[in-house]
């Protein structure tokens, strides 16, 4: 945990200023899962980063618990939902196996999946903190997949490198078939899919705990 905390910790403020890749995707998922949710609904997002999104869904739940690994993350997002006047969401340092146990109406996962060394593991514990029947939703890059083009591709291939010298975090290639067989051997039902953007995947999912 140390490692990442403190990469992430180093990098918040300048992630904080970073735009948003592709708004279009963004706001289209954003929607998405916006219609998912319903305002008696316990919610809790792991791996928030400053709670960007957590602020732009709090209106749309009871309550929402966000957590990150990063202690700095966390306080960013806190000056955010102070600024935005949001008195809902809650900010919990914590990854997936520590996150407050609920169980929870909705969790949420974005762009984290492929940012965890022990997949399996995590999407267990997340299952374990969805309630029977609750849903789960993530969207998570899968650069394991063909045709990322050349700028992707030469991306890729620098991160060994970026990674040896302190400027990019572990990430783990997935394909999209891959990815979502892990959330279904969870113990979920997915009941939506699509890739937004399509390149490089990043793959949107909504699932449902059995």
């Amino acid at each position: 945990m140390t490692s990442s905390a403190t990469f992430w910790d180093k990098h918040a403020r300048s992630y904080a200023k970073s735009p948003i890749g592709d708004m279009p995707a963004y706001e289209y998922t954003l929607g998405r899962t916006r219609s998912y949710l319903k305002t008696s609904d316990h919610a809790l997002e792991i791996g928030a980063g400053t709670g960007s999104t957590a602020i732009k869904l709090s209106d749309a739940v009871k309550h929402l618990t966000v957590t990150d690994i990063s202690g700095e993350m966390l306080e960013i997002g806190k000056e955010r939902a102070a600024e935005a006047g949001v008195s809902n969401v809650s900010f919990v340092r914590a990854v997936a196996s520590n996150a407050p146990e609920g169980p929870f109406d909705v969790v949420m996962a974005h762009n984290l999946l492929h940012l965890v060394d022990d997949l399996e593991a995590d999407l267990a514990d997340i299952a374990w903190r969805v309630k029977s029947g609750g849903l789960f939703i993530s969207k998570t890059p899968c650069i394991a997949e063909q045709g990322l083009g050349l700028k992707f591709g030469l991306l890729k291939a620098a991160i060994p490198l970026m990674q040896l010298f302190g400027k990019a975090p572990f990430v783990r290639y997935l394909k999209v078939a891959e990815l979502e067989g892990l959330i279904a051997e969870a113990g979920f039902d997915i009941i939506e899919t699509g890739n937004f953007p399509v390149r490089p995947p990043s793959r949107y999912i909504v699932a449902r705990k059995r």
